[in-house]
């Protein structure tokens, strides 16, 4: 098949949809589908993958408890038009079809087979309450609807009804699976791993750096590990200065590194708050072996199994999450147990698995349309007269600008 993926969040900047669509990209393309990516591009073009499109820079925009950085607009619809009319797409498949950026632009401007992925879980947003009546006219386009998770698919049915069929986040269990620890790490006197933006307090950084304060009189030896993008210093200022010498804060690793710091940690923390509809730093953590300790949110628990494969915290409570922490730290063959079942409740998550999923209902869209009538054989441009008109001023009336 010609697929069509589309992201709205800007390329350039980590974030889960984003190594969501680029790991399906790959997975399509080894089972010899051809695939092209259109998503914003805030930098240089310069080592990008081959199949992605640049759809225009992005723009920061609070969403979701977070900034997401979205492309709208006349110039971004025209890349987009240009992407579909040139692409002979048999499907199109659209991520966060209801994110004010290109994939609501891509609903406006096709016309045909299309597939969208829901990944929001926000039970109070806003943004999607205040233009749900335009997001039904560009999603009753949509053939078949996939929620990454439970709490995706409710924030679905309540902001915009209709279902969806649950196919979760992939992750690649063998590239986490092995790797040696980054050098001094683990430690004689233990550790403890954290991994997101350092910047976004619904990561919940500051959670577990005030549980390590409380714990560390008592543990001298004790270290916290800690990686990704953004300044950790809002987060870090809570630390009594004596205790910041044991903090090690690694800033954004490449991909190698990354697996690597999931082995250097005897308990890998994801202390998130909310805002998180499934989980992928806990499914790459957990394919790694580690011993994961993590906040009690929905989607987190489901992860893990209900606390059968990694302990659980009341979310946001530092001392519970130190008693937690404290307890794994104490207990060698606890963590092993939890590493065993952590490995094998992952497995469902592989991304073979989950294309596999995927590509079927690829099959039943291309084969049926959304009203049981023989489908479209291939992608095309809407020229409607609704479609040209929402596309020709790029949405750019002050309503979609999000502020949940």
């Amino acid at each position: 098949m010609r697929v069509g993926l589309v992201c709205p969040y800007a390329w350039d900047v980590p974030g889960g949809v984003q190594q969501h669509v680029g790991d399906l990209a790959d997975t399509l393309t080894a089972l010899g589908h051809h695939v092209s990516v259109l998503a914003p591009v805030g930098g240089s073009p310069a080592g990008l993958p081959g199949h992605l499109v640049p759809a225009g820079r992005p723009v920061p925009v609070p969403y979701n408890g977070s900034v997401a950085r979205l492309s709208f607009g006349p110039r971004t619809a025209a890349r987009v038009r240009r992407w579909i009319d040139e692409g002979g797409f048999d499907l199109l498949h659209i991520h966060e079809p209801s994110a004010p950026s290109v994939s609501l632009l891509s609903c406006w401007a096709a016309d045909g087979p299309m597939v969208a992925t829901f990944h929001t879980s926000n039970p109070r947003s806003r943004a999607m309450a205040m233009t749900s009546g335009a997001l039904r006219s560009a999603l009753e386009k949509i053939n078949a609807r996939v929620a990454v998770s439970e709490a995706a698919r409710r924030t679905l049915v309540e902001h915009l009804g209709g279902d969806a069929v649950l196919i979760p986040n992939g992750v690649c269990t063998d590239r986490f699976a092995r790797a040696q620890p980054l050098s001094g790490w683990p430690g004689e006197g233990g550790s403890l791993g954290f991994l997101g933006r350092l910047d976004e307090p619904r990561k919940g950084l500051a959670v577990l750096l005030e549980a390590f304060t409380l714990l560390a009189h008592d543990r001298p030896g004790l270290r916290v590990l800690v990686a990704g993008p953004g300044d950790p210093e809002p987060a870090l200022s809570a630390v009594p200065e004596p205790l910041r010498r044991r903090v090690t804060v690694l800033g954004r690793l490449d991909d190698a590194d990354k697996v690597r710091a999931y082995h250097s940690a005897d308990v890998f923390c994801a202390p998130n708050l909310g805002g998180e509809s499934f989980g992928i730093v806990l499914t790459e953590a957990m394919s790694a072996g580690a011993a994961v300790v993590a906040s009690d949110i929905p989607a987190f628990s489901a992860v893990l199994d209900h606390g059968a494969a990694g302990a659980l915290f009341r979310a946001g409570d530092a001392a519970h999450l130190a008693e937690r922490a404290a307890a794994l730290l104490d207990d060698p063959a606890r963590r092993a147990e939890l590493s065993r079942a952590a490995r094998t409740a992952v497995r469902p998550y592989d991304w073979e698995t989950v294309t596999a999923d995927l590509v079927r209902v690829y099959e039943t869209v291309l084969m049926r349309d959304g009203r049981g009538r023989p489908s479209a054989p291939r992608v095309r441009l809407d020229t409607g007269p609704r479609a040209t008109a929402l596309l020709r001023r790029g949405g750019g009336d002050a309503r979609w600008t999000p502020r949940s």
